[in-house]
């Protein structure tokens, strides 16, 4: 999922150890000592995305400029991508790489077709129809990962179900890129072509979010990019810090931040399987969260000697090392799985993979988790690529209240009310009681008028 390498040496693993053996613990403190990234690094964010947004709401584009230069080296003017600039990028694409993302666009559109829900109209009597319609937002801001890792995929899973809800205006942002001419990487634009997205903006970071939340007026021959309505895609910390900071200007799909993988595993997991995945979220990102959740000692001690193996054979050794020995990597040791399911219901993960004897019913009594994906052949990569789901997903724990990104991400639910006189009538006693009781008498009035 990525074109860099790391340039220092691989140090050495310290994939630490939780031990909850023989220790009964409430939710809180499940929740308190499961390993997460520290909390003095979220505030830092925070207040770096404070500052971004006020640079970018004050100053516009003279300020993405900046931030251009100071995050990504590049030079800018301005940060929309031509026509011919996505055009050549999808002419220029691998022809094995097309045909990758046309598979994953085809089962990608099969799942999110089927999400739609159905409008509802209920009959409460004669003349009195309250209905429920699905109505998609008129425009979204996609945002889409470039830096350490070009994420085509992430083209394809926030633009199908904004596709499939109807949305009419979609605009698609990914970092500015110093080898490609300070455009987006070719992929991400060739995916972009492919969906048929034009409005594409060379922008990283916190900065993209606030340029979607806000808006930027334009100057001159300056085109404006317009406010949206939602803001989707997965991203770093910064990333998600700023969705966090500007939900309720407008909507966010989630808190989708710097991935991270839990694994509940028994005795009859194989170390190396289990392994290898927990690798595959950690070379993402050095802040990259690897989580097993473990009943087996013998286990934990072979996934152990199989990280050592394979983190340093992999090509991004040094990223893959830092990640899976921070304070947000780790194993947990637990009693049984009935106190694992209780650990991994408490850390929400974003993916959670079920390696054990009969997984498909461990996972039924998962409830907390982003994607949940069971057995040993169904890996968080086959998510990331061509299980048709959605890798854009909630993390840090928010996925105990938040979903991953679907079609209803990109639709409201708008009530409308249809009653006839007769039907009024006979509830409008019940109204002017009730208006009495809460002390708001003009609501009774409101329908009493209606009748004299």
């Amino acid at each position: 999922m990525t074109t860099s390498s790391d340039t220092s040496a691989p140090t050495a693993l310290n994939f630490r150890s939780i031990d909850f053996r023989g220790r009964r613990l409430s939710l809180a403190e499940l929740r308190a000592a499961v390993p997460r990234a520290r909390h003095q690094t979220m505030a830092d964010a925070e207040q770096k995305v404070q500052d971004i947004i006020s640079a970018v709401r004050s100053r516009g584009f003279s300020a993405l400029a900046e931030l251009a230069s100071k995050f990504d080296g590049v030079e800018q003017s301005h940060p929309r991508v031509s026509p011919e600039a996505l055009d050549q990028a999808l002419a220029g694409l691998d022809p094995a790489v097309r045909a990758a993302l046309e598979e994953s666009i085809s089962r990608a559109r099969q799942f999110a077709d089927r999400q739609r829900p159905a409008n509802v109209d209920v009959s409460l009597g004669d003349g009195a129809v309250v209905s429920q319609n699905w109505i998609p937002v008129g425009r979204v801001g996609l945002y889409v990962p470039g830096g350490l890792a070009p994420l085509a995929s992430s083209v394809i899973m926030n633009v199908v179900p904004a596709v499939a809800a109807g949305v009419e205006s979609i605009a698609l942002a990914s970092p500015p890129q110093k080898d490609f001419g300070g455009l987006p990487h070719p992929t991400i634009l060739a995916a972009a072509k492919l969906l048929g997205i034009d409005e594409v903006y060379a922008i990283g970071g916190a900065q993209a979010i606030v340029s979607f939340a806000y808006g930027i007026p334009g100057s001159g021959e300056e085109l404006p990019i317009e406010p949206v309505d939602v803001v989707t895609g997965p991203g770093n910390i910064f990333v998600a810090t700023a969705k966090r900071l500007v939900k309720g200007v407008v909507g966010i799909d989630s808190e989708a931040g710097t991935t991270e993988i839990a694994i509940l595993a028994d005795s009859t997991a194989q170390a190396p399987l289990v392994a290898a995945d927990l690798i595959s979220q950690a070379e993402h990102d050095p802040k990259a969260a690897s989580v097993l959740v473990t009943d087996s000692a013998e286990l934990a001690g072979a996934v152990v000697v199989e990280l050592e193996r394979q983190a340093f054979k992999t090509k991004h050794s040094a990223r893959v090392l830092e990640a899976l020995s921070g304070p947000q990597s780790g194993m947990v040791l637990v009693d049984d799985l009935e106190q694992g399911i209780a650990v991994c219901n408490a850390y929400a993960a974003e993916h959670l993979e079920i390696m054990t004897a009969d997984a498909a019913a461990v996972a039924a009594r998962i409830h907390n988790a982003g994607a949940i994906f069971v057995g040993d052949y169904s890996p968080v990569s086959l998510g990331d690529y061509c299980a048709g789901s959605n890798h854009v997903l909630p993390t840090s724990g928010t996925a105990a209240f938040s979903s991953g990104l679907n079609v209803t991400t990109f639709l409201r639910a708008v009530q409308v009310i249809n009653y006839n006189r007769e039907a009024l009538e006979q509830v409008s006693g019940h109204i002017v009681s009730l208006s009495g009781a809460e002390d708001l008498p003009g609501h009774g009035d409101a329908v009493r008028i209606r009748f004299q």
